[in-house]
């Protein structure tokens, strides 16, 4: 375990105007102090697309915690599981978080699971009813927490998903795994729809106010590796201004950039000033940046000197 404080920030731009529009006025000294102060880091750099189903956070936590970085199949499930001290068996697991699918006449858009208020005794219920149906296809379910379950299949070790911060309020047609590979989980999502559809357990629901349930989402698909990974460090996430990126809320996304500046950044500043090593990961929407304490030659101590490198030189290549 590497004695590295990493401190890995997602959501730290996007290209949304929202974003682009809070970014003018956005002043952060902290952290361009600590950017001046950090070179490059090769290894912690990584690019990708905003399609890609593994969002850049996601990656560069994975490739901190020793796990496989494949796009939408970094085994987040399995992970979980070992966490918890129960066994894997070495098989395929994933995530299923049940959710409301709105349906308009050209979209299809995945509700927040927060948003559905379902506690325990909901989640568990609906657990039951639907868990015959997964179990037909070899699929076995487990109750995990009210908004996630945990699911156990060969079906999932080679399966790619979206994690579920990428489809989260978008059109979940463009984010669905591929046909063939996925002809399973496209059935019991019709099926699904067409069991909760009547279900008494969504009539109990619309009496109470409450949102109905229609469906799911897969995610955190794959094998955990053998022997079990070893991180290189335990980086610390933030997740203020991922929750504010996905409501598309700006202005408190702006907010949570100047308290992140104001805490962490300027706690990660002052370690680096007092001699310490730390590693900085930014992430946006397609690529993360690396820095990290390295020698620099005098060249690079000039220039960092006369030309620092700043966020906002940054900003748009995350």
């Amino acid at each position: 375990m590497s004695d590295t404080t990493h401190l890995l920030i997602p959501y730290a731009a996007s290209a949304s105007e929202g974003c682009q529009q809070a970014l003018q006025g956005l002043a952060l000294p902290h952290l361009d102090r600590l950017l001046a102060r950090l070179s490059p880091h090769p290894d912690h750099t990584d690019s990708g697309e905003e399609t890609s189903f593994s969002a850049p956070h996601e990656r560069a936590l994975a490739r901190a915690l020793g796990l496989p970085v494949e796009d939408g199949r970094i085994p987040w499930a399995a992970g979980h599981r070992q966490q918890q001290g129960l066994p894997t068996d070495s098989q395929a697991w994933a995530f299923v978080t049940p959710c409301q699918w709105q349906v308009s006449t050209d979209h299809v858009t995945l509700r927040g699971p927060e948003q559905l208020a379902l506690d325990e005794a909901a989640s568990r219920a609906l657990l039951a009813i639907v868990s015959p149906w997964f179990a037909e296809d070899g699929i076995t379910l487990h109750y995990d927490q009210p908004t996630r379950w945990l699911a156990s299949s060969p079906l999932f070790a080679t399966l790619a998903t979206a994690s579920l911060e990428r489809v989260l309020q978008r059109d979940v047609r463009a984010w669905m795994p591929d046909a063939k590979a996925a002809r399973t989980l496209h059935r019991l999502h019709s099926e699904m729809q067409m069991l909760l559809y009547t279900h008494a357990f969504n009539d109990a629901r619309s009496d109470a106010g409450l949102p109905v349930i229609n469906s799911f989402w897969v995610h955190g698909t794959g094998v955990l590796p053998a022997p079990a990974p070893s991180p290189t460090s335990a980086p610390t996430m933030p997740t203020t201004l991922r929750d504010a990126a996905l409501n598309e809320d700006w202005r408190a996304w702006a907010a949570a950039w100047a308290a992140l500046d104001a805490g962490p950044v300027a706690n990660l500043l002052r370690q680096s000033e007092g001699g310490a090593p730390v590693q900085l990961t930014l992430c946006g929407e397609r690529n993360a940046l690396g820095f990290h304490t390295a020698p620099r030659t005098l060249a690079q101590h000039f220039q960092s000197l006369f030309r620092p490198q700043r966020f906002m030189q940054l900003r748009d290549k995350l």
